[in-house]
This record gives structure tokens, sequence and C-alpha cells, in this order.
């Protein structure tokens, strides 16, 4: 049987001042009706229902994982007390669906993508399933990259051995590669072999769980130490100390970058990975000045393609820039070029480090 596990436990910092430590961006709707983490869960219904769906989060944020997505079981919403990276979720997850079902193929997702076209991106998905199910296969989505973005991870594919599943194509993996500089990222681009990391990843749990034994064993002990616990009256305790003695390590860095037995499936299918108020613009609806304007009042001279969003009813009124995003929230206003949106990660780590600003985190 296919199982879905909802990676929602990041913080969103590039996503300030909307994306806060109380709720940040997956439990809020950027694009239209739901929440990114609802629109995650309802995308795939159609080949996993939410009854098969885990849900790995920060503790802060269980209670409002089971408000937003009450068909999903409460027992599949898992709290980690720590923030570990992706392997320990990863480890978890298999660990408890290999308990339930020992022959149960995992499909990873992280919960604050958007996918513009869901139909389609589920005909990839069943692609990558079946290649899963075919053998000991680790299976990830890339995404076709149509401009040299240096803000993504890539991952370069083997064009010249090819399979097909679900009328997809599916290549093996020759290697991983970190977020490149403008010029490598052009290189990847006319390359033509070379595909986005969209941080989905597919597999049996049994062949996930095989890799940990091998490329993270200590991680991999602990998991099974405490497997009878997950789900005896134990249960939280378990898994708070679980993540406390493990590493943390990114299950990129720690098994997909080491394993022999990786593929990919290239797809398109309207990815985004919502990294930055960058995304944002993109996905917004436009004016006739390339303006993406999110509030009742707001007024432009001299100025194109800029990004507004605020809830206050103020009047907004941009004078001769361009490309800039202006995000008002209740307590906080944020102005910054589109270009540099990364940054603003910069600036909520200046807000944690001092103690009188940090409670606009």
């Amino acid at each position: 049987m296919v199982y879905a596990v909802i990676m929602a436990g990041g913080s969103g910092t590039r996503f300030w001042p909307k994306s806060t430590k109380k709720l940040p961006k997956q439990f809020l709707s950027l694009f239209g009706e739901g929440t990114m983490i609802q629109n995650t869960a309802r995308r795939i219904e159609p080949i996993i229902p939410q009854e098969r769906i885990l849900v790995i989060t920060n503790d802060d944020y269980v209670d409002i994982v089971k408000d937003q997505l009450p068909s999903i079981p409460a027992d599949n919403v898992v709290g980690e007390p720590v923030a570990k990276n992706t392997a320990p979720c990863v480890a978890i997850a298999a660990e408890m669906l290999y308990k339930k079902d020992p022959e149960a193929v995992m499909v990873v997702l992280p919960a604050d993508h958007h996918i513009q076209e869901p139909e389609i991106f589920n005909e990839f998905l069943k692609a990558a399933i079946e290649k899963a199910g075919s053998g000991e296969n680790l299976v990830t989505i890339g995404i076709n990259p149509d401009r040299p973005e240096t803000g993504y991870g890539y991952i370069h594919g083997d064009d010249s051995v090819q399979e097909e599943y679900n009328q997809k194509l599916v290549h093996p993996v020759k290697a991983f590669k970190e977020k490149p500089d403008e010029a490598t990222a052009q290189q990847f681009l006319v390359a033509g072999d070379y595909y986005w990391n969209s941080g989905m990843f597919i597999w049996s749990v049994s062949t996930i769980l095989n890799e940990f034994k091998k490329y993270l064993p200590d991680m991999y002990d602990l998991v099974k130490k405490s497997s009878d616990s997950f789900f005896s009256q134990d249960h939280k305790s378990a898994v708070d100390s679980f993540y406390r003695a493990c590493e943390s390590v990114s299950i990129d860095y720690g098994i997909m970058e080491h394993a022999e037995n990786v593929f990919l499936v290239p797809a398109e299918f309207g990815w985004n990975d919502v990294g930055s108020w960058t995304a944002a613009y993109e996905l917004g609806n436009k004016d006739s000045h390339g303006n993406v304007i999110n509030t009742k009042h707001a007024t432009f001279s001299e100025s194109t393609k800029n990004y507004i969003s605020s809830k206050s009813g103020k009047m907004i009124s941009i004078v001769g820039v361009d490309g800039i995003a202006v995000v008002e929230t209740d307590d906080a206003i944020l102005v910054c070029k589109l270009d540099k949106a990364q940054n603003v990660k910069e600036i909520v780590d200046e807000l944690k480090s001092n103690e009188e600003l940090k409670k606009f985190l």
C-alpha cells in the first residue's frame, strides 16, 4: 500500500513577517484557497487518502496540523521536540510505516510547495511509485529547469539510460549537486541533463531502512531500538528520546548522495518551492505594469514589477521603484528588493539575536 509522509516542521524564515514562529508559512494561505499543508494533502488524495498520511512537524505545531487536517488520524501527527533536519524525520516515519505494513511504499513530500497542475503532478508521482515498488530503488522527482537558478540544488541524471513507468521516463542519477553559482547554473541549463532537486522522494520502507542501516547506522540502531515504544503509551517519550539522541543531517547528504540505486523522474507540473517573496511575486496575478497587489488600496507611479501585501486597509503608494516587495502585517513591515528576497533570513537571524526584537518573530 502507498503512504505519504508530509514534512511540516520548517520555520519559513524567508517569508517573514507573514511567516512567524507561531504560524510558519506551511500553515498560511498564500495562493488562493487552503493553506499550503492543506493543499499538499488534498493534491495527493486521488492516490493517497488522508488516513494514510503521516505528518512530521514541530511539537509547537501539532495542534495546528490537527486543526487544519482533521481527516488525518491524530496518531499520524508526530511532533519533533527539536529540529534535526530531514533524515531523522524520514527514519522515524519509515519505521512507523514498516511496523504497520512492511511492504509499504512511502512518498515523502515537503508541506510548503506550490504545484499549479496537480493532476499532471499525480501522473509523475504514479510513475515514481511504480519504479519504487519494482525493486530496491530510491526515486526522486527532478524539475526540468527553465532558467539558470542558483537557489536550488540540482540532480545530474543519466539521460542515456531510460525506462518507462506510467508513460513517464525514469533515469538513473549520476550525482546530486549543491546550489551552484550563476555560471555553473548556466552550464547545467545548457547541458540539458541537470534537474532541480524538488525534495520529493519515493521508496519502499524496507529499502530506505536498509539504506539507513548502511549509511547512517547509528540512526538506524536508534530508531529500531525505539520501534516498539512508538506504538505504546510511552509514544511521545520514545519519539523525544530518538530525536534528542540522533544527529542532525539531511536525507540528501546522509543517504541520497551516497546511495547507488537512485533514480530520477524528470517532470514539469508548475512546481515552485515558494522559498521567498520572489516566488510569491512569480505566482501572483499581475496588473498591466507587472505589479502584484494583495491589498485593498494601492497606487503606483512609474513603478513596475512590484509585490504588495497588506490587510491593514492603509493606502500603500509606490513611486519610481521597480522590483520591490512591501509586506505589512499587524506588527511589522518588510521592504526589500525582490532579487534579494533570500536575504530576509538574515533579518530573522538578527531578530533572533536581539532580546528586545525577538517579539517580532
